[in-house]
């Protein structure tokens, strides 16, 4: 038995020859395409409108009265509004002894009860 050398084994060659006829070192040319950078996409800007605009019992009633009184007094008198009864909630919870995380647990649960309702149309 003759002893084979290590180069005649044929683990030796290329894959790429054997497989496609070409030199492996052309394959990892065309295998390896030039890298190009993509710009990013450009994102649309987020409407602002009024997510709650015609949910709720009271909805209705808000815009039309937001349309007769117009914007800019409509949300001035939102705001007092939102202002009383955030002060009629804390002295609430100053007369039963709630702490400040009670009573913000307490204005959160009117804004969404608000929204629900339809107040913030």
């Amino acid at each position: 038995m003759a002893a084979t050398s290590v180069s005649a084994s044929p683990f030796l060659g290329s894959w790429a020859t054997t497989i496609a006829g070409e030199d492996h070192t052309l394959l990892q040319a065309k295998a390896a395409p030039p890298q190009v950078r993509m710009a990013r996409p450009i994102r649309p800007r987020p409407m602002m409108k009024n997510v709650n605009e015609g949910k709720g019992i009271f909805a209705p009633v808000v815009v039309v009265v937001r349309n007769i009184v117009g914007k800019k007094t409509f949300n001035q008198l939102r705001g007092k509004a939102i202002a009383l009864h955030s002060q009629v909630i804390n002295e609430f919870c100053k007369s039963i002894g709630a702490d400040s995380k009670q009573r913000q647990g307490l204005i959160r649960l009117a804004k969404k009860n608000g929204e629900k309702l339809g107040f913030l149309a």
